[in-house]
C-alpha cells in the first residue's frame, strides 16, 4: 500500500511505501517481522535473565517440572531472538479451581531494541499456538508487577485484569524460599481460550 505525498509549489507526488518493504538486515523495524517459534527452556531462562526488568532468575528445573510447560522466543531473519516467554503450570495451582485447565505466563523478557508492540503481538501469537499445541488448556494468566509495569500489553491483546494483591512473601512455616525476587502489589491478567 502507497501513500502519495505533495512535495510542495511544484505539485509532484512522490510515493512513499506504509510498510518496510525490503529487508536491510539490521534490526526488524515492525513486531510483524518477528516469527513466533517454539524454544527450549534453557535459551527462554538464560535470555530471561539478561532482558527481565525485574524477575531476572527462573530456573529451568523450576519450569519442567510442571504438569504444562512450553516456551517461546520471537526470532528475526531465523537468527537473533528478540523476546522469550515462558509458560508453566499456575505457580499457585493449589489456589485455583481446575488450575489443570490453566497455564501461567511465568516470565516474559523482551529485548531493549526490540520493535513497538512487539509484547502485545507475541500475546496474540502464544494465545493462538497454545490453543492448537494444549487444548486442555482453557485459560491464560499473567501477573503483573504493580511497581514496574502498567499492564499495557495485556490491554493492547484484549487481556482482563481480575484480581489485585498487596503482595507478600512466599516464604511459608513450611517452605522456606532462598531469594526474594519481589514483593510489589500484583495484577492478574486472564485470557479465555
Amino acid at each position: 500500500m502507497t501513500v502519495t505525498k505533495d512535495s510542495g509549489a511544484d505539485s509532484s507526488m512522490e510515493e512513499l511505501s506504509l510498510f518496510q518493504t525490503v529487508d536491510d538486515g539490521s534490526i526488524p523495524i515492525s513486531a510483524l517481522q518477528l516469527v513466533v517459534e517454539q524454544i527450549d527452556v534453557h535459551t527462554a531462562c538464560r535470555l530471561n535473565g539478561v532482558w527481565h526488568s525485574r524477575l531476572p532468575f527462573i530456573h529451568w528445573s523450576n519450569v519442567v517440572r510442571n504438569r504444562h510447560y512450553i516456551c517461546y522466543g520471537a526470532r528475526y531473519n531465523s537468527d537473533e531472538l528478540y523476546a522469550v516467554a515462558i509458560w508453566s503450570s499456575p505457580v499457585a495451582a493449589n489456589r485455583m479451581k481446575n488450575s489443570q485447565e490453566i497455564i501461567e505466563l511465568r516470565r516474559f523478557a523482551i529485548k531493549d531494541n526490540a520493535p513497538i508492540n512487539t509484547g502485545s503481538r507475541l500475546l496474540a501469537i502464544m494465545r493462538q499456538k497454545i490453543k492448537r499445541d494444549l487444548p486442555e488448556i482453557k485459560l491464560l494468566i499473567s501477573y503483573q508487577d504493580e511497581e514496574s509495569h502498567k499492564g499495557t500489553i495485556y490491554k493492547a491483546a484484549g487481556w482482563r485484569p481480575t484480581v489485585s494483591s498487596n503482595g507478600s512473601s512466599w516464604t511459608t512455616d513450611k517452605r522456606k524460599r532462598n531469594i526474594e525476587q519481589t514483593q510489589a502489589k500484583k495484577t492478574r491478567w486472564e485470557m479465555s481460550l
